[in-house]
């Protein structure tokens, strides 16, 4: 799976890191694999996307249906926040178009930003570099 992964228990923060080449089964993996664990439950969340070299989603539909699934798996009672740091122009607009279906599903309690850069990303989740 090229999304790598720690779970940072001190900083309540999962830390993720895609690289190569982005398939829909590691989007959609990725999801269930880290976020059914009940340990990680109000976490903040950070994806790196700076190494991905390229992203094959077959459909807009599914970038929807991942953030369909992403706001079903939240915690009702857990507000949290999830990074996502998008270097290139289309891993950006993608991370807007999750973000505004994530926005627009009323299960999701996790906010969700876009940045190109690392230093923006761990600011806005309260923990600078």
């Amino acid at each position: 799976m090229p999304i790598d992964y720690r779970i940072d228990q001190d900083r309540r923060l999962v830390l993720a890191n895609a690289q190569g080449v982005l398939v829909e089964s590691d989007v959609f993996g990725y999801q269930r694999e880290v976020w059914s664990r009940p340990e990680v439950e109000g976490y903040d969340e950070l994806i790196d996307m700076s190494l991905v070299e390229r992203i094959e989603l077959p459909a807009v539909q599914r970038v929807e249906d991942l953030a369909k699934l992403s706001a079903a798996m939240d915690p009702p009672r857990h507000y949290s926040k999830f990074a996502i740091v998008a270097t290139t122009n289309v891993s950006f607009g993608l991370g807007m178009m999750f973000k505004a279906y994530r926005e627009l599903d009323p299960r999701s309690t996790k906010k969700v930003a876009v940045f190109r850069t690392m230093a923006e990303a761990m600011t806005w989740l309260g923990r600078p570099q």
